[in-house]
């Protein structure tokens, strides 16, 4: 599964376990990178979606007003 495929609830539970791998430790520093990078992208697939929520309750109260 690709990141932009991931719906907001996939992408946050899979960034919640990513920070659990992370905040445990016992990883090496290259698998620790890229935890981290894995992270990073699903921060942002959060980010696009809840901004994207609010793009449309944006527009909806423009619409009612």
């Amino acid at each position: 599964m690709s990141t932009p495929e991931l719906s907001y609830e996939q992408a946050r539970a899979e960034l919640a376990t990513v920070v659990e791998k992370l905040e445990a430790g016992g990883s090496t520093l290259e698998e620790s990178l890229a935890l981290w990078e894995r992270g990073e992208r699903l921060a942002t697939v959060c980010q696009q979606w809840l901004d994207g929520a609010r793009a449309r309750l944006d527009a909806a109260r423009t619409e009612s007003e």
